[in-house]
Order: C-alpha cells, then structure tokens, then sequence
C-alpha cells in the first residue's frame, strides 16, 4: 500500500470532527482522523526507508494526516544537516498548531549552538506558523542549560496578532517562568508583554504544576 492508503486505512471519522473543530481553516475533507499513536506507530515502521525518503521528498501533500506523519518522520531524522533541510522544506506548507507542535526535530539537539542562529530566522518570517515553530524551539531546547537572557527579549519583541503565535508566547514565557524564573518574572513586572499575552502567560503558570505555591500567589498580583 501507498503511504496514503495506510492512513485511510487508519482513518478515524469520530476523530477527523473532533480535529476540525480544533484547526480553524482547515478543510474538513482533509482530515482523516488518525490518532496520534497510531501515526507515531506508523513513522517508526516508515523510517528510514525509500518510502518514507519519497514520501518527504513529495510535497504539498493533500491531507492533515499526511502533513502530521510528515513532521514526525522529520523528528526520527538521524542526521543534523538532513534534518535541516527537511525542516526548511516542510515550513512553508504547515498550516495549523497541530502539525506545527508535532514538528519536534530531535537531531537538533546534537547542534544547539548552529541551531540557534537558524531560529532567528524562523522568528522573523512572516508566517505564523514558522514563527510559532520558532518559539516552540526555544521553549523545548533553550530554558536550561542552553538558556539566555536575551531570547526573553527576542520573544517578547515579537508582536502580532495571530492568535497562535501569541498562544506559543505565552506558553514560552510560562514554561521560562517554571525554568528560568529570575530572568523571566521581570517581564511580567515591567509589563514587557503585550497585555493579551501578559494575562494568558500568568493563567497557563498558575496552572502549572512546575511553579511554586508561593510563586503563584505573587504572579496573581501581577495580573
């Protein structure tokens, strides 16, 4: 079967309208429903063959599925450069937040310090979902050791009004204030953020599991 055909036979209908709801403009015909598991499942079988090699090689594809499966057989990519060359390649056609946050490239992380350079590039795209991408990095490989004050204020710079890449902020920023509270809680207090992000950045960490009691009563009086 073609890598298509797999995904239809995993089509899931009860799933592809749950999806649909949750991706504004994306068409409903074009999502098949597979679960993730199931996808994760087929990335590994797929990986590093000639079909999953041809399979990256033949874009745009007409699915979300496809775009989904897509992004995780760039994550099982071996090789660095291979790697990069299938992210710049696929960036263009991610259209949503889910194949975007499926996109999670693990060979990155044998050169952080070349990759960083490359997410300056992503951030200053002028489309949302590379820029989304962009943050995402940071926030994944970049608030512990690799950490530096300034991608605090490279985010906080980033001013738009898609509703997605502000999302991906204030998730940065609650993830930074779990990992990196004393470079990061100044923002808040300067009210650095743009006022939307602001409020959504406390919500998400007075949700989280990861910042002290304490520290969430303060960030409660900086709302």
């Amino acid at each position: 079967m073609t890598v298509r055909q797999r995904l239809e036979a995993l089509a899931d209908e009860s799933n592809a309208g749950f999806l649909s709801r949750l991706l504004p403009g994306i068409e409903p015909e074009t999502v098949l429903g597979v679960r993730m598991p199931a996808l994760r499942a087929l990335a590994k079988e797929l990986g590093g063959t000639d079909e999953a090699a041809a399979f990256l090689a033949a874009l745009p594809h007409r699915c979300l599925d496809e775009n989904n499966l897509h992004a995780l057989l760039i994550n099982g990519l071996a090789g660095y450069e291979d790697a990069l060359a299938a992210i710049d390649a696929f960036l263009p056609y991610v259209d949503n937040w889910a194949t975007c946050d499926a996109l999670r490239p693990k060979a990155v992380k044998k050169q952080l310090a070349d990759f960083r350079g490359r997410i300056d590039g992503y951030l200053a795209s002028a489309a949302p979902y590379t820029v989304r991408f962009g943050i995402e990095m940071l926030m994944c490989h970049y608030l512990d050791a690799a950490f530096s004050a300034g991608q605090n204020e490279q985010v906080a710079s980033i001013r738009s009004e898609h509703y997605y890449i502000r999302m991906m902020q204030a998730w940065y920023f609650a993830t930074a204030l779990a990992k990196q509270w004393d470079a990061t809680v100044p923002l808040l207090e300067q009210r650095r953020l743009e006022s939307w992000t602001h409020a959504k950045t406390i919500r998400k960490a007075i949700e989280s599991y990861r910042i002290s009691d304490e520290r969430k009563a303060y960030l409660r009086t900086l709302k």
